[in-house]
């Protein structure tokens, strides 16, 4: 039984099936999969799942973990298209670290007239407490997640722009690494870019960003903890930058410095990746019941004695608001086109704007500005007569929460569903780091889609689930970073091998992360792990 038998020819644009045929970039991919029987390639999925959960590459669905869903059908991106799209992600980088610098700073963007002040001073992440630091080496965004889609005519758009603490990226680690084992015949044949050399790229970036005068760094990964959806990234990237993996109450301030607390004493910290929102950080700051953060730390960033990544304050630019100014920002404070184009979005604020929002809500989308994973969006026309006339009531009492979209076919990419494979929805998240210097974008991106027939919203939390996205053909590499310094005994980073064979990068990459679970000090704690 052949797998493509009745695909349909969808609405949206297809990345892999034309009227004419298979699109050329898939071609192999195609042959191979048709090749393949409904048993064999569903053999195949249950075993990445399997593998997914022994791991604990999870997610909570009503209080139950679950593998996180990995298709079996990659996403391919052509050398070509993908050497258009990263410019673009990476000069909306720049922009936005300008745009921070800007409003915790002079705050020329205001008073030049390209942003209102009250959409700035309006935002729930607009953080007074962070006006006036300084990072050492200016950076604010060390990473970077922009989700981009593509629309029904071809052309990527982005969807919004996420560089507070953008999560994500482990997927793109372990989906290669699955995908190597389950596929190595496409990996073979396929220059498929690697992924492998991230956790070098951000060490790099975060030694970068230590404080003035310090020679050899200490940089920690702070978590919430084990119960924290994304604890299974935080612990990733901790081991394979080889770095130590902390929590709140391992942290503590004394002198002006911050020390992390060892079975060796203590030990100051330099650089501190946060996966911790701001509001939980510093208690002296911000909620004075957080357990997760460490008091005094906003003090010792204020004073240039530690470097927070990303910078507090960063959720700013992550409201959805703001993105409809980002063409405007990208022209005031690069002085060029944006390379990539918005989608188009209503500023509900606008009294012209709101009303004919109103009036078409049954064919328009709904979000709110601070809103995340899929969560308090109106599609209208799959909604209720109950539902548009609740969030029209919504709109008219509070239109700066909100912003309003056309509905955007997004592109469809073949998805194993049942014996078949038929079309679902995608979008992409590339990832930038940021060392100061350039902005480096990963090849490729977590492609999250959408597993329901017709649904459009693809987070994971609304039952999404992932593909390994493949760049493949020719490749403009620029020299990799230096290696970092080691830490006494402690080598930072784990080398990440940039050998493009993936399945020797496997073997490689697994080798050298249990070096460096060796060398960890007994103390630290490994209990456990939780989904992005």
């Amino acid at each position: 039984m052949d797998l493509f038998d009745g695909y349909p020819a969808g609405a949206a644009w297809d990345e892999m099936i034309e009227p004419d045929g298979v699109r050329v970039p898939y071609r192999h991919v195609y042959d191979t999969l048709r090749g393949l029987s409904a048993d064999e390639l569903m053999a195949r999925a249950d075993a990445l799942a399997r593998s997914y959960l022994a791991q604990g590459i999870t997610f909570d669905v009503g209080g139950e973990e679950r593998p996180f869903p990995l298709d079996t059908v990659p996403r391919v991106v052509t050398a070509d298209e993908w050497d258009a799209l990263a410019p673009g992600v990476a000069q909306r980088v720049r922009a936005l670290e300008a745009l921070l610098d800007d409003v915790y700073g002079r705050q020329r963007v205001i008073s030049d007239g390209v942003l209102p002040r009250s959409a700035v001073v309006s935002s729930a992440h607009f953080t007074r407490a962070a006006r006036g630091i300084e990072p050492p080496n200016g950076v604010r965004v060390h990473v970077a997640g922009i989700d981009v889609i593509r629309d029904a005519a071809d052309t990527w758009r982005v969807l919004e722009d996420n560089v507070r603490v953008p999560s994500g990226v482990s997927y793109v680690l372990s989906n290669r690494r699955a995908m190597a084992q389950s596929f190595p015949e496409l990996f073979a044949s396929l220059r498929v870019r690697p992924v492998a050399d991230y956790p070098r790229r951000l060490l790099h970036a975060l030694i970068a960003s230590a404080p003035d005068g310090v020679d050899d760094p200490v940089v920690v990964v702070l978590t919430p903890g084990v119960y924290n959806s994304a604890y299974y990234e935080h612990s990733l990237l901790a081991r394979s930058m080889g770095v130590e993996l902390v929590e709140g109450r391992d942290l503590f301030v004394a002198g002006g410095r911050v020390y992390m607390r060892t079975t060796g004493g203590r030990r100051r910290v330099d650089v501190i990746y946060r996966r911790v929102d701001d509001d939980f950080i510093d208690p002296v700051v911000f909620r004075s019941d957080s357990l997760l953060g460490c008091p005094g730390l906003m003090g010792v960033a204020r004073a240039g004695n530690v470097t927070i990544a990303n910078a507090v304050g960063n959720g700013v630019a992550d409201d959805k608001l703001i993105y409809t100014y980002v063409p405007d920002l990208i022209r005031y404070y690069l002085g060029e086109e944006p390379l990539i184009s918005n989608v188009d979005t209503w500023r509900l604020e606008e009294p012209a704007a709101l009303e004919e929002v109103c009036d078409r809500l049954e064919e328009l989308v709904v979000k709110p500005v601070d809103g995340s994973g899929g969560k308090g969006i109106l599609i209208g026309p799959a909604a209720t007569r109950q539902e548009v006339d609740a969030a029209r009531d919504r709109l008219r009492t509070d239109p700066r929460g909100w912003i309003a979209q056309p509905v955007i076919q997004l592109s469809t990419v073949p998805t194993l569903a049942g014996e078949h494979v038929r079309p679902r929805h995608v979008d992409l998240r590339p990832f930038a780091v940021n060392d100061g210097e350039n902005v480096w974008v990963l090849p490729g991106g977590l492609t999250r889609v959408a597993l329901q027939e017709g649904q459009l919203v693809v987070n994971s939390s609304q039952g999404g689930g992932s593909k390994d996205t493949w760049v493949v053909g020719h490749r403009r590499t620029p020299p990799p970073p230096p290696e970092p310094p080691v830490h006494g005994e402690l080598v930072v980073p784990v080398g990440v091998p940039r050998d493009s064979d993936a399945a020797d990068t496997v073997r490689v990459q697994s080798e050298q992360q249990q070096q460096a679970e060796q060398r960890r000090p007994a103390a630290q704690r490994q209990i456990g792990v939780a989904p992005c």
